[in-house]
């Protein structure tokens, strides 16, 4: 059977999975809503936004699309799955990769997460949650911490709402900033617990509602500058494998946290089908759940979807048919490394609209557009994050060098990136 597919989502993240997509044998015909210049190459545009539910549902209606495939999140935590399902216009048979609003909590509240962690017997931080009626109690337990102290928002706050601090005093006046509506309503309700020492890596699941497909893991780097320095950002680049992820590390992960994970959502009546992307912190060879998210992550999608060697939208059709016992993931033994190239002065503010010049002479590298647009018949930046450029090599030293040797001949006003994504991990290797 061949599948008409909708893809939400104008990221890098979602033009990794058009790129994915676009190559699978069962793929009929292809649209996104809204895109962006390199989804669109692979992908019929429609305008719009992911946020109009009756849009997404005529696009479905009059295309007839087989298959949904939710990229951004906040679709996802708002009930996007059910108002679909719900649709006497919508095919029975409609497909839809992402949880329903239930499953969705699981990104969409951390205090959600934090409690489901807790019922099932999953390793995390030690926390409490408060409200905003509640700031003298939160403000004591900061004082039972050690630093560094780590107060969150509850709700999505577009990967912003986690707050790190040295001091004491930091720490309240960042929980007075949250409390004061520094991120709207996600911060109605904070989450502070204990600070994890080790090192950050993501892993990946597509699951059924039973059963599970592990992905490819990787590592992102978060912050603007070399170093790890700096603000944070939505991610300046990623890698995969992961050096440390041996395979004991990875059946704790898989027999801690992943296995309880898929149990406990179907224990609790959650009908999830989709992807879960599990932030952990590998503290001395032990993996922690830091959060978990209900979509593919980004900037790791751009180097996750380079090492899957099988075809994606089978297996992501078998998940939201809930049975993916007869689907057999192939991972390529090869390294994937992308670095992301940013708009001047982001994570704050960046200038849109400046030509992008080079990628015609880039050889070897896989171009995913995040922040572009047309104009004039030319690509534009048109975000702070611009473009990811991705390779592959027998090793993470190769495939770092192949991005390397080229990233300065893509060009704009302002473009700036870190350089030194994935060498943590090489010499990580080296060491061992």
């Amino acid at each position: 059977m061949k599948y008409n597919v909708l893809l939400l989502g104008s990221g890098g993240r979602e033009h990794a999975l058009a790129w994915k997509i676009s190559r699978s044998s069962v793929l009929g015909k292809f649209y996104a809503l809204p895109g962006n210049p390199g989804i669109n190459s692979l992908a019929e545009e429609i305008d719009g936004s992911v946020g109009d539910f009756d849009l997404i549902l005529r696009t479905v209606v009059e295309k007839n699309i087989d298959i949904v495939v939710c990229g951004p999140e906040d679709p996802l935590v708002n009930g996007l799955k059910d108002f679909l399902m719900s649709s006497t216009e919508v095919r029975k048979d409609l497909l839809f990769v992402g949880p329903g609003r239930a499953g969705a909590m699981l990104e969409g509240s951390k205090d959600f997460a934090k409690e489901f962690m807790a019922r099932h017997g999953i390793p995390t931080a030690a926390y409490r949650s408060f409200t905003a009626g509640q700031k003298a109690e939160a403000s004591a337990f900061l004082r039972t911490l050690r630093p560094p102290y780590v107060v969150k928002a509850d709700g999505l706050a577009a990967g912003k709402g986690v707050i790190i601090s040295q001091t004491l005093q930091e720490a309240e006046e960042s929980l007075e900033h949250i409390f004061g509506g520094q991120f709207g309503t996600a911060g109605a309700k904070v989450v502070i617990e204990e600070y994890l020492d080790g090192v950050e890596v993501s892993f990946f699941v597509l699951t059924d509602g039973h059963g599970y497909m592990l992905l490819p893991e990787a590592k992102d780097y978060k912050r603007i500058g070399n170093g790890d320095t700096g603000p944070n950002t939505g991610g300046m680049g990623s890698v995969s494998p992961v050096p440390f992820c041996t395979e004991d590390f990875v059946e704790k992960v898989r027999s801690r946290i992943i296995e309880p994970t898929v149990r406990g959502l179907e224990s609790e009546g959650l009908d999830y089908r989709g992807f879960i992307f599990f932030g952990l912190m590998n503290c001395g060879g032990d993996p922690y759940v830091i959060e978990y998210n209900v979509r593919m992550g980004d900037p790791e999608t751009e180097s996750v979807m380079l090492r899957i060697d099988s075809d994606l939208l089978a297996h992501m059709a078998a998940a939201a048919r809930g049975d993916l016992s007869g689907e057999r993931i192939v991972v390529s033994a090869q390294s994937a490394v992308t670095c992301i190239i940013v708009s001047g002065g982001y994570p704050g503010k960046y200038a849109k609209g400046c030509p992008i010049s080079g990628l015609e002479s880039l050889e070897g590298i896989t171009v995913f557009n995040a922040g572009t647009a047309i104009k004039d018949g030319g690509l534009v930046t048109s975000g702070g994050r611009v473009l990811a450029l991705s390779a592959v090599g027998s090793g993470l030293e190769e495939a770092r060098s192949k991005v390397y040797a080229q990233v300065e001949r893509v060009s704009f006003d302002g473009a700036s990136h870190r350089d030194d994504i994935a060498l943590d991990m090489i010499n990580w290797g080296k060491r061992r």
